[in-house]
């Protein structure tokens, strides 16, 4: 027996991303170094199982580093997966019978909390400007090609003693009410869980009921999931509820609004909408969201984009150095069946 330890093998990573080059994007240089100094990262990128190079690579993966197109991985194909690091925001996408794998005791991680904080910038962004009105201030500038009627155009307008409705305590929520902490805004929030009163962990936020918070709000800005008790949450009768003059800020997913009471209320000119994400989504080529004046919509650009992409790249870095170590994943993502 040798008189000195014996080095501990790498875990054997295998790379699942489609196309391959949101690999560069995400993790670049820098990051792709950093996974090859703690595992033994296989440079192949698997983009589909069906071929025979790609189930021997699959066959030898301890851990799994995917995220955007993924192909869902068939349990058989991965007798010794162990963990799945996710570049993403729900690990159990990447896989076909993630309850299967739980069983085995294979453990996830996600970077959802790496890519709630560019939209959660965002949001906050567009609830300063849309306080200012700064977006109909520019349109009709740009209209007028001369000084505004500012008695008419700014009157009431500002970021000072303005309240901010906040739906949905998730994580991009919470980190929006802390962004709003500096200014002179009063925040409620509104989630099922949460009792009226002071956030515990939030301070200068009062939850309320939905109700109060819609009818309150200067901003309205929605953050909560797509499920089946959201879809359509923010209804004819949550929209009516808005001041004259209010602005919906979504963020979250096009399907917790009433796409048809929104349209209706955005006809009356009565309140404003900055939309990142519709339903569809892009809307049809002759939805009126496109020409109405009172809505300012974006490509669901307020997540990851660009060098953002490095700060979710980052955080699955640090999870797989974690696992090279034996210690937990931070992130933890529990493998229920989808």
């Amino acid at each position: 027996m040798s008189a000195f330890p014996q080095a501990r093998a790498r875990p054997r990573a295998v790379l699942a991303f489609d196309p391959p080059g949101l690999v560069e994007r995400i993790f670049g240089a820098d990051g792709l170094e950093r996974l090859g100094a703690v595992v033994d990262l296989d440079p192949e990128v698997v983009v589909e199982v069906a071929s025979e190079a790609a189930r021997r690579r699959l066959a030898g993966a301890e851990l799994l580093v995917a995220g955007w197109g993924a192909p869902p991985l068939p349990t058989d194909l991965v007798p010794r997966l162990r963990a799945v690091a996710y570049a993403g925001g729900v690990a159990r996408t990447c896989l076909a019978d993630p309850a299967a794998l739980a069983a085995r005791g294979v453990t996830a991680s996600h970077a959802r909390a790496a890519n709630a904080v560019p939209v959660a910038e965002y949001a906050l962004a567009m609830i300063l400007l849309a306080n200012k009105k700064a977006h109909a201030a520019e349109r009709t500038y740009r209209e007028r090609r001369a000084a505004p009627d500012a008695d008419r155009l700014l009157t009431g307008t500002g970021n000072y003693r303005r309240t901010v409705g906040i739906v949905g305590a998730s994580l991009v929520g919470r980190r929006v009410v802390e962004l709003l902490g500096p200014f002179d805004l009063d925040v409620l929030l509104y989630s099922p869980e949460l009792a009226p009163g002071p956030v515990p962990g939030l301070p200068g936020a009062r939850a309320a009921c939905l109700d109060e918070v819609a009818a309150r709000a200067d901003v309205l800005s929605l953050h909560q999931p797509l499920t089946p008790e959201t879809a359509g949450q923010v209804d004819a009768r949550v929209l009516g509820l808005m001041p004259d003059g209010a602005t919906l800020v979504n963020t979250a997913r096009g399907g917790v609004v009433d796409g048809v009471a929104l349209l209706a209320e955005l006809r009356t000119g009565r309140i404003d909408a900055v939309l990142d994400v519709t339903d569809p989504e892009p809307p049809p080529p002759d939805s009126e969201l496109w020409s109405l004046p009172n809505v300012v919509l974006t490509p669901h650009l307020a997540g990851s984009t660009g060098t953002e992409l490095r700060r979710i790249g980052d955080s699955v870095v640090a999870e797989v150095e974690r696992f090279a170590r034996g210690l937990p994943f931070v992130h933890t993502e529990e493998l229920v069946a989808s």
